[in-house]
């Protein structure tokens, strides 16, 4: 039995997890707090444009940001790269708070006198596809804006109040304008664009001053401190933190009494295998991941520490490292209750920064071994494919330029179809032929048994023979590529063999063709072994 304020919280929870069954709930009941059931209101004969042009006592500011932009053809058109747009739409009064609480602009004139901000917040507020609110997920939208930045939507009831709140800070007042082009949410905030990476946004909020000490003292702000935009060669960061006041409710007041509480003994904060450098590193996760990301599954995330973490989506909360620890004994009457994870504050996380997300804990997060998951590998780990995978189509690579992959022998090919389904696990994989070698450089793995399975295609006489190495040592025997599939099903699972890991660390898979032909790479797995 829970007592009440844990049956509320878990209600909350609950809510956030069926997120998709609660937007779908939105667009059938009407409370008061959203307009409309389903689309607010057709507009297919008007552009974006011509829905603002046509509303101008509500909307005149922000048209003249649109103007002095010179976004007006844009919203005035159809989208040449995607299926309409949408924007979210700022209120007059919405720009004039915007204007009251800015320390860079007082006026509207000087804000559009500055036209690079001006027409970076207007294509901030602008999505690069259409998007219906029943589609909005618990995280980022599916497609970035204009900016090349990516929107995140949370959903918040309160009482009998139910709503879409976007970036965690402009509620969504009216959903689904359709337009000729797109989509309009109206927002009673502005967006501010991400002007900032993880690292600088933590130097500013000295709420979180005795982590970014910490970040400091190991040298580890490399980590969070870099543009993605600028730097496509590295991959984002998932930072987890929690604030000083969860530090001062164990007794940590600083820096000093964090080193004690860690037991970093040895003061060579930067040495990667010190306790301090490990409970830091533990708080990035290697790449990006949002709330909803994390539903549904069980799973290990890579970190930069020396152990990965463990994030349960399956229950009614999202669970960190669930089961390894007790934070909390609560007892009612003759009933016990067990805290034994760490939450995250759904309402705050989701914060989207230049170097990644950010997500904020309620416990002080120490490293954890986790129990051994099985592990999907898909050359997701390799940053010049993301911009591929968003293109879609069949590229060359070039030589050197992968920081994962490396091959000999003919060209290889990174093969992406698409919304088009080739049997491929998200429709993309790797493409070589001939006489070749090609290995792939693996994220860390948890030490233990597993079974290696391959995803490949097995449905062409020209496929090749091959052999499969991990780290130098040949698994399994000779593998033929030339049956096993079908014409529907080319893209077929099979167990090469198994293999025992030592260690927490990375790990080198190598393909070898013995008998020449094609080989289309899509997976590659471990399955670990009870």
């Amino acid at each position: 039995m829970l007592i009440k304020s844990e049956k509320e919280f878990i209600m909350k929870a609950f809510i956030y997890i069926f997120i998709g069954i609660s937007a779908l709930f939105l667009t059938a009941c009407n409370d008061g707090s959203i307009e409309g059931e389903g689309r607010f209101e057709d507009m297919r004969g008007k552009s974006i444009y011509g829905y603002l042009t046509d509303n101008k006592e509500e909307y005149s500011k922000f048209i003249e940001i649109v103007e002095k932009s010179g976004l007006k053809s844009s919203l005035s058109a159809y989208n040449p790269y995607e299926n309409g747009y949408t924007l979210f739409l700022p209120t007059n009064k919405a720009i004039d708070n915007y204007l009251a609480n800015s320390t860079r602009f007082k006026t509207l004139e000087q804000l559009t006198g500055d036209l690079e901000f001006a027409k970076t917040l207007c294509e901030y507020h602008i999505v690069n596809a259409e998007i219906e609110s029943k589609s909005f997920p618990f995280g980022a939208l599916p497609k970035s804006t204009v900016s090349g930045d990516y929107l995140t939507i949370s959903f918040v009831k309160e009482g009998n109040t139910s709503y879409f709140k976007l970036n965690n800070k402009a509620v969504v007042t009216k959903t689904d304008i359709d337009a000729s082009n797109g989509y309009i949410h109206q927002i009673d905030a502005v967006l501010d664009p991400v002007v900032y990476t993880t690292y600088q946004w933590l130097s500013q909020n000295p709420d979180y001053s005795i982590f970014k000490q910490a970040v400091d003292l190991t040298g580890t702000r490399s980590l969070i401190d870099f543009n993605l935009k600028k730097d496509i060669s590295v991959l984002p960061v998932t930072m987890l933190i929690e604030p000083n006041s969860v530090y001062k409710k164990m007794g940590v007041n600083n820096i000093q009494d964090l080193i004690l509480y860690v037991k970093a003994t040895d003061q060579n904060y930067t040495d990667k295998y010190n306790a301090l450098y490990n409970f830091v590193a533990y708080h990035f996760l290697i790449n990006n991941y949002f709330l909803d990301q994390f539903v549904n599954k069980s799973s290990v995330y890579n970190t930069y520490a020396e152990v990965p973490l463990n994030i349960n989506g399956l229950g009614l909360d999202i669970a960190i490292n669930k089961g390894k620890q007790i934070f909390e004994t609560i007892i009612y009457q003759s009933d016990t209750t067990y805290i034994d994870f760490i939450k995250f504050d759904y309402d705050a996380s989701n914060l989207a920064t230049q170097s990644g997300t950010v997500h904020f804990i309620d416990r002080i997060m120490t490293p954890k071994s986790p129990a051994r998951t099985n592990q999907t590998f898909q050359f997701n780990e390799e940053p010049s494919l993301v911009p591929l995978r968003k293109a879609g189509g069949t590229y060359l690579m070039i030589p050197n330029s992968l920081k994962t992959i490396q091959w000999t022998g003919n060209d290889l090919f990174f093969v992406h179809s698409g919304g088009v389904n080739n049997g491929a696990n998200n429709n993309d994989y790797m493409k070589i032929e001939g006489d070749f070698t090609i290995s792939y450089n693996l994220p860390k793995i948890v030490q233990g048994k597993y079974d290696v399975y391959l995803r490949a295609d097995r449905f062409s006489t020209q496929n090749a023979f091959v052999e499969v190495f991990i780290d130098n040592k040949k698994i399994g025997t000779i593998v033929s590529l030339i049956s096993g599939g079908s014409a529907t099903n080319p893209f077929q699972y099979f167990k090469i063999g198994s293999t025992d890991f030592s260690r927490y660390t990375e790990h080198t898979i190598e393909i070898r063709a013995l008998i020449p032909g094609i080989f289309k790479w899509d997976i590659i797995e471990f399955r670990a072994i009870n």
